[in-house]
């Protein structure tokens, strides 16, 4: 994988290898898939050893989920920005995802259309939440 030094580099977090592959597929053309981690304890050390711009991260993993792992980054004060990608589609976990240090929420349902923006609206310092479809 050869990487382009202008890109912004980009952590993807999920569960699930198909999942993987179809965002890493949506972001390559923008990003520098820098890695993959399967759930948040991997997540965190991975992000440590890659220091990625961004993180991609899923909330239901095993181990330790989403939103424990984006908290546990934030609280790292790493300049890391983490964009939560869920299939959860409820308020609450919007608010968790936020509250736990997270700078954008966006639905699987939506992240054709949305993932690429939120993590730009992240890097550039900006909140960027999915509305419904």
């Amino acid at each position: 994988m050869e990487l382009n030094p202008t890109k912004p580099r980009v952590l993807l977090v999920d569960d699930s290898e198909r999942v993987l592959r179809a965002v890493s597929r949506l972001l390559e053309a923008e990003f520098n898939v820098v890695g993959y981690a399967y759930d948040g304890a991997e997540a965190i050390k991975s992000a440590i050893r890659l220091k990625p711009d961004a993180v991609v991260m899923d909330i239901v993993m095993p181990r330790l989920d989403g939103i424990q792992a984006t908290r546990r980054l934030s609280q790292m004060n790493s300049p890391t920005k983490t964009v939560v990608l869920s299939g959860l589609e409820d308020q609450d976990f919007v608010e968790a995802s936020l509250g736990a240090g997270a700078s954008g929420f966006v639905f699987k349902s939506c992240m054709v259309r949305d993932l690429s923006l939120a993590i730009h609206e992240a890097l550039a310092g900006r909140v960027f939440v999915s509305t419904r479809p």
